[in-house]
């Protein structure tokens, strides 16, 4: 972990991105890949039935991110899921820069140590581009969230979008940033 006195922006830019550059070989410190945003999702299947669903996870959804969700609607109708298209369908939120950093050092130094049986996350959940996402099957463990006002508990995806394009620089990044991974064996 990184050292309480030090934002994330410092620390990157001290520490993360030299043992980047000798580790990987990069010569120049611009060519250092970074994250660009966090997205944040959360599915909700029952909102095309039922619209109070949409404004108590957005509520909270809002509260955990610091910004208003962007409601995101079916691209096409499915008879078999009871849905048409243009329906809710979810919720999310794409953060970058400073709300992003708070984010990321909220999560990684207090939500995820909260996670019961936490043992870090997986390391097999980076896309050939790079990118890294992570679900929650529960939004109490983020600390803003008033467990007695919650009508149910919801899942969400945390989606970390970096500019590597190799899942090996990525993951490093994101261990050297404070992601607690599983220890290999």
């Amino acid at each position: 972990m990184h050292e309480s006195n030090m934002n994330l922006k410092q620390h990157y830019q001290e520490k993360v991105v030299p043992k980047l550059m000798e580790e990987f070989g990069v010569k120049n410190r611009l060519a250092v890949p970074g994250v660009k945003r966090v997205v944040v999702n959360i599915g909700l299947k029952e909102a095309a039935n039922d619209k109070g669903v949409l404004d108590k996870a957005g509520s909270q959804l809002a509260v955990i991110t610091g910004q208003k969700p962007k409601v995101t609607r079916a691209k096409k109708s499915i008879a078999n899921f009871k849905l048409r298209e243009g329906s809710p369908v979810g919720l999310t939120v794409t953060m970058r820069g400073k709300r992003m950093r708070d984010f990321m050092t909220k999560l990684f130094n207090i939500v995820l140590p909260k996670v019961r049986d936490f043992h870090g996350v997986s390391d097999i959940s980076f896309d050939r581009n790079g990118n890294y996402t992570l679900g929650l099957t529960e939004q109490i463990v983020f600390p803003e969230i008033d467990y007695s006002k919650i009508d149910k508990i919801r899942g969400l995806e945390v989606s970390f979008v970096i500019q590597s394009g190799d899942a090996k620089i990525s993951k490093r990044l994101l261990k050297l940033l404070g992601l607690p991974f599983k220890k290999e064996h």
